[in-house]
């Protein structure tokens, strides 16, 4: 049976507590955000469609992420949303290079990651980790919490012995697990303790950026203001930079320093967490945000609805020009022949719309 979910101090307070410090402090937040760390420029990621038993031919390919371009700076959340199957989780693993990139170029620091191969990547890879969005998948079942905690370091080399020992027992106290759970296995925890386990072990290797891929979307509602303050906490005291990918709205509002919008394999706006809840630019932007609920009854049945016809377009055959005009409401003739350029349309307000 799971044990039970740990009431730490950390998670305690609830989403609330955290809100409140992010909104009092956020032009200081923004002041002291360093330098870009992660700089992905025109990247692509197409998996090809193949035919035939034998002798097999590509027919096609799916363009999962196709012209990709943000920043993310140093000691910052980057929010990346939309809906699902519009790229998010994929260009999260071709940043990290789990996926080879078919195109662009992911510079971590002055590092090309992308021309980097076997051992020199292996290396690289000690600075950048990634939490997986299904706890259970992501942990060996045949292996303890230990084992798992412990097999970054013994990869990297980092220790060995009672020091290997005495940092997986740290580390699943930092997470708010007691020390003696190493000899466990994942079957005898709960969902939002699995995913501190994997939390741990995204930090055995001291990294100082995580991408960390819709990691409460397969938690339980109570438990995922915990994994969020978590996280918020661990920001700080190891001045990590993080890529949150998720879809729901309201999370990433709360966690988020800037945020990205992603539609069909393509980032159509990107901007402070502010400025993009208040002023958003692109009409799919819009209408995801119409889509979160108001907890004032008043105000949510006074508020104007966008509701976008039409279904997501296929990614083996996207729409030509912009790809959102089949479903834009205020598309016009020269949407379907333009690729709108992504630019700066007010200061640090980035969107790819000629109608903005």
């Amino acid at each position: 049976m799971p044990v039970n979910e740990p009431q730490t101090d950390r998670a305690a307070t609830g989403m609330a507590r955290n809100s409140q410090m992010r909104a009092a402090g956020q032009a200081t937040t923004q002041g002291a955000l360093g330098s870009d760390l992660v700089r992905v420029q025109g990247l692509k990621m197409h998996f090809p469609i193949t035919d035939g038993i034998i002798f097999q031919r590509e027919v096609g390919q799916v363009r999962a992420v196709d012209g990709v371009d943000f920043t993310v700076r140093k000691g910052e959340t980057l929010g990346l949303v939309g809906e699902s199957g519009c790229g998010k989780s994929t260009t999260g693993r071709a940043i990290l290079q789990l996926y080879k990139p078919t195109a662009g170029h992911v510079f971590f620091g002055d590092t090309d990651l992308t021309t980097l191969r076997g051992e020199e990547l292996r290396k690289q890879r000690r600075q950048m980790q990634m939490i997986f969005q299904d706890p259970y998948a992501s942990l060996n079942p045949r292996m303890t919490v230990g084992s798992i905690i412990a097999e970054p370091l013994q990869v990297h080399g980092l220790a060995t012995g009672k020091a290997r020992t005495e940092r997986v027992q740290e580390l699943l106290r930092v997470v708010g697990l007691n020390a003696y759970y190493v000899n466990r296995y994942p079957h005898e925890f709960s969902g939002g303790q699995r995913q501190r386990i994997g939390i741990a072990r995204a930090l055995a290797v001291q990294p100082s950026f995580i991408v960390a891929d819709e990691p409460i979307s397969a938690l339980d509602v109570s438990i995922r203001a915990q994994v969020i303050n978590l996280m918020e906490d661990l920001q700080s005291e190891f001045d990590l930079t993080y890529l949150f990918i998720a879809h729901d709205l309201s999370v990433v509002r709360h966690i988020s320093d800037r945020i990205a919008v992603m539609y069909l394999g393509k980032v159509v706006e990107l901007a402070d967490r502010a400025e993009l809840y208040q002023n958003p630019l692109h009409p799919y932007t819009k209408a995801l945000l119409s889509a979160v609920p108001i907890p004032d009854p008043i105000a949510e049945s006074k508020r104007e609805r966008s509701i976008l016809q039409g279904d997501v377009p296929s990614p083996i055959n996207p729409p030509s020009g912009c790809r959102f005009h089949t479903r834009c409401p205020i598309a016009i003739a020269a949407c379907s022949e333009i690729d709108p350029p992504f630019e700066e349309k007010a200061p640090g307000h980035w969107a790819a719309c000629i109608r903005v």
